[in-house]
């Protein structure tokens, strides 16, 4: 049963993919994905998500963001080394000992995975241990107040000790194209400046794979879940804020400077929603075809299908969108906004009402 407090956002976008490989796979060809009995292109979730993180660390200002790194214990040395410079030289060693005292699995000054630590929490755990503090009580709370951003929305999982889990209040879905793609290969040949005038040949050849596309993406917030995490009504704000906009401005960077894929979307939705979140991908199950561009079809299909899933949920509290197209095929669905600006500001005054 659903609580008559939570909130969700939803947010879609609508974006075009020149020639590009921006995620690919164990081979090296882009990623794709079986739907609706073709084949589309496809940008996995941890690929947007990673992309997404970067953004925040670039452009959230004063936003308390994470690392998700194995040189953990280097990472803390570095805030007791900042925190304490008399202990600089025994900073790696404290350091280790704080975190296996904690609970996480050491070898080698490294973590053994992958650990998710956010810069409070850094500082918190150095501050302990400059103080002597190694119950793993307290350091285990160290680790688990004052999430990071992105922590809070992607979630941390720790296979030795479940403790230190946070649960994502945030989903990314893969991206997918709305029509079928066909893979393409460019066959490439680098020349040799240096080399004889008799030398007809190349200094080198190869090919990479690539496709083009029109891709639908999606993603959702637990808004609700979001404001328990990071226990501030600001901080909430503007962390959804700083989602929006970097799901809109992010941009996976696999081949990027191949192909110069440095596109935004071209149509933007998001909605606020009290009943549960919903993906608009069913929109896309039959494959847009067309002799004219996927584009205006596509975001056609998108408002379409946002008009009809008002059988089966409540309607949006609000839903606002941005569209480039001239035919505006949104003008139904909720408020313009003029620009990405606009749209947060305004999505930041209705969540000052509705929290």
């Amino acid at each position: 049963m659903m609580n008559k407090n939570n909130l969700f956002l939803d947010i879609h976008a609508i974006q075009i993919l020149p020639p590009s490989n921006v995620n690919r796979d164990d081979t090296g060809s882009p990623k794709t994905a079986q739907y609706g009995g073709v084949t589309r292109a496809r940008v996995s979730s941890q690929a947007w998500k990673k992309a997404m993180r970067d953004y925040f660390n670039e452009h959230g200002e004063n936003a308390n963001v994470g690392v998700r790194t194995k040189n953990i214990v280097e990472y803390v040395a570095s805030k007791i080394a900042e925190k304490s410079p008399d202990k600089t030289e025994e900073a790696i060693e404290l350091a280790e000992n704080t975190l296996k005292k904690a609970g996480i699995s050491i070898k080698d000054h490294q973590a053994k995975a992958l650990f998710f630590l956010g810069d409070a929490q850094a500082n918190a755990l150095a501050e302990a241990a400059i103080q002597g503090q190694f119950d793993k009580k307290t350091l285990q709370q160290c680790l688990n107040e004052n999430p990071s951003v992105d922590i809070s929305l992607f979630g941390r999982m720790v296979a030795d000790d479940p403790s230190l889990n946070e649960d994502a209040s945030a989903q990314i879905a893969h991206a997918i194209s709305t029509h079928a793609v066909q893979n393409e290969f460019d066959y490439f040949t680098a020349l040799d400046d240096l080399s004889k005038e008799d030398n007809a040949g190349a200094g080198m050849l190869g090919t990479i794979e690539f496709n083009s596309s029109v891709l639908y993406r999606y993603g959702n917030v637990a808004i609700h879940e979001l404001l328990k995490q990071l226990e501030s009504k600001e901080a909430t704000i503007n962390a959804i804020k700083l989602f929006v906009e970097a799901f809109s401005n992010s941009l996976p960077t696999g081949k990027i400077n191949t192909f110069a894929n440095q596109t935004l979307p071209n149509a933007l939705i998001i909605s606020l929603r009290k009943d549960r979140p919903v993906n608009l991908v069913s929109a896309f199950e039959k494959p847009v075809r067309t002799q004219g561009g996927y584009l205006d079809k596509s975001i056609e299909r998108l408002s379409n299908e946002f008009k009809k899933v008002d059988k089966f949920v409540e309607e949006p509290l609000i839903s606002m969108y941005i569209n480039t197209n001239e035919d505006n095929a949104l003008k139904d669905i909720g408020e313009e906004e003029a620009s990405l600006k606009n749209l947060t500001e305004d999505l930041g005054k209705k969540l000052e009402e509705l929290l």
